[in-house]
C-alpha cells in the first residue's frame, strides 16, 4: 500500500513536472542534439531555439512528443518509486534495522533507477528523436519505434544507467558541503553547549540545490552524448547513411563533438540543463509532497469499496 501511494504521486508529481517545463526540455534538447562547427552552427544559445519556433509559427511544436515524454516520465517515475520503496522496505526487514544507512540507501536508490532505465529505455529514445525533429515534422510515437530495429530502441542505454549515479555524486556532495557549514557554525558558536547543529531550511535548500548542481556538471559530458545518439538525423544530412552509424555510438558522439566543437563542446548547453533540472525536482518534489495525502484517502476509500463488493459476492 505504502510503495503504491508513494509512486502515484511522485509519477503524478512527475506528469506536471514535465508539462510546465516541457518548451525549455525541447529547446534545450533541440540545442544540445546540433553538432557543427562555431561557423555553421545553427542555434547560438538556447533561445535562438524559441524564437525559430515563433519566426516559423510552430510554437505549438514546442510541445511536439509531450504525450510521450508525459507517458514516459509518468512509468518511469511510478518504477523507480514502487521499486524504491519496495527495496527499502525488504531492506528494513532483512536487516532487522529500523533506519536505513547512507550507502545502503544510494545502492537502493541506483538499484530501482538502472531498473526503471532498463524497461523505459524505448520511450526515452523515441521521445528524444520526437523533440530534436525538425519543427513541425515530428512523428508519433508508433511510428518512431517502428521504423528503428530493437537494437537502435536501446541506444544509449549503458550512457542512461551509467547517469543513474548521479544521485549518489549529489548526496556526497551535500553531505560534504553540509559538513563544513556545520564545522564552520560549531566554531563561531561562543557558548560550550554541545548540542546537535541542524541545518535551516533554506540552508538545506540551497544546499541541495548547489549539489544538484555539481553532480549535473559532472556528469553533463554524458548527457550531451546521450542526447546526440538519440536525436533525429537531421533532414540536411542527404549525403547518404553512412553519417547517421557514429550518432548511434558513444565513440562516435565523443568524436563528432570534439572533432567539431572542441573540448567546451561536451558542455553545450549545461546552462539550460542545470536550470531545467533544479526547476523540475523542485516541482516534482512540491506535487509529489502535495498529493500524497490526498492518494492515501484515494487509496483507502478503494481498498474499502473492493472489499464490501468481494464481500456481497461472496454473500450471494
Amino acid at each position: 500500500m505504502e510503495s503504491l501511494v508513494e509512486a502515484t504521486s511522485g509519477a503524478v508529481g512527475s506528469l506536471v513536472s514535465t508539462t510546465i517545463l516541457y518548451p525549455l526540455d525541447t529547446c534545450k534538447t533541440k540545442y544540445q542534439a546540433e553538432n557543427r562547427s562555431l561557423v555553421h552552427t545553427k542555434y547560438r544559445n538556447v533561445s535562438d531555439v524559441l524564437w525559430e519556433a515563433i519566426s516559423t509559427r510552430q510554437v505549438v511544436s514546442l510541445y511536439q512528443g509531450l504525450w510521450t515524454k508525459n507517458f514516459q516520465s509518468f512509468i518511469s517515475q511510478f518504477i523507480y518509486f514502487y521499486g524504491y520503496s519496495f527495496l527499502k522496505r525488504l531492506y528494513l526487514k532483512k536487516s532487522g534495522s529500523k533506519s536505513i544507512g547512507t550507502k545502503a540507501n544510494l545502492i537502493i536508490a541506483a538499484a530501482a533507477g538502472a531498473c526503471t532505465v532498463v524497461v523505459t529505455q524505448p520511450l526515452d529514445t523515441a521521445s528524444s528523436k520526437m523533440q530534436t525533429s525538425e519543427f513541425g515534422k515530428s512523428k508519433g510515437l508508433w511510428e518512431s519505434l517502428s521504423e528503428s530495429t530493437w537494437t537502435e530502441s536501446f541506444d544509449g542505454l549503458g550512457i542512461s544507467l551509467l547517469l543513474t549515479a548521479n544521485p549518489s555524486i549529489q548526496y556526497t556532495a551535500f553531505d560534504q558541503l553540509k559538513q563544513r557549514l556545520l564545522k564552520e557554525k560549531t566554531r563561531k558558536r561562543s557558548t560550550d553547549i554541545t548540542s546537535p547543529e541542524a541545518l535551516s531550511a533554506l540552508s538545506a535548500f540551497m544546499l541541495g540545490a548547489v549539489s544538484k548542481c555539481i553532480a549535473t556538471c559532472i556528469t553533463y559530458p554524458a548527457i550531451r552524448c546521450k542526447v546526440m545518439i538519440q536525436s533525429a538525423d537531421s533532414d540536411e544530412n542527404n549525403d547518404g547513411k553512412s553519417q547517421k552509424k557514429p550518432r548511434k555510438t558513444v565513440s562516435g558522439a565523443i568524436s563528432a563533438i570534439w572533432e567539431k566543437e572542441g573540448i567546451l563542446g561536451f558542455f553545450k548547453g549545461l546552462q539550460a540543463q542545470i536550470l531545467k533540472t533544479v526547476l523540475s525536482s523542485a516541482l516534482l518534489l512540491m506535487v509529489k509532497e502535495k498529493i500524497t495525502k490526498s492518494t492515501w484517502v484515494v487509496m483507502i476509500a478503494l481498498r474499502r469499496f473492493l472489499f464490501k463488493t468481494e464481500t456481497r459476492l461472496k454473500g450471494s
